[in-house]
């Protein structure tokens, strides 16, 4: 596998319940490279501009309302094959289907409460990593 940069979002559910070490310490554990990191509170718009891909689907206002919450920690995660392995290191999006082991089985609450988001596809890990970090952010 190649190595590879991938978006990490630790969500406002699992800030507001300080689970940010226990998922830090997964991810160090897994073998992630953490390339940039930084706490913020997203705005609504910049929520609806981060998951605008999803506008028009039913969940769109529940989830941009959720991710405009509360802070958020964002990071850019490096390792070969990094948007799979971060994906398997995350388990699926509804806990309930999760993998043991892993941060939405163990973690999570439910389908919106899941503590972490992480990009899908390169393409998509291009455009989220540029949603919140600059070029000299990366170095």
């Amino acid at each position: 596998m190649a190595i590879e940069q991938t978006l990490s979002i630790i969500k406002p559910d699992a800030v507001q319940r300080n689970l940010e070490g226990e998922i830090l310490a997964r991810i160090h554990r897994a073998g992630f490279r953490i390339v940039a990191i930084k706490s913020l509170r997203l705005t609504k718009t910049e929520a609806e501009g981060f998951y605008a891909v999803h506008r028009g689907k039913g969940f769109f206002e529940d989830l941009t309302t959720f991710m405009s919450s509360g802070k958020v920690i964002v990071m850019v995660l490096e390792a070969d094959g990094a948007i799979l392995k971060w994906r398997d290191t995350m388990g699926a999006t509804n806990p309930a289907n999760a993998a043991p082991g892993t941060i939405r089985r163990d973690l999570a609450e439910s389908i919106q409460n899941n503590c972490v988001h992480g990009s899908d596809a390169p393409e998509t890990a291009a455009f989220e990593i540029g949603y919140f970090f600059s070029g000299h952010e990366l170095l």
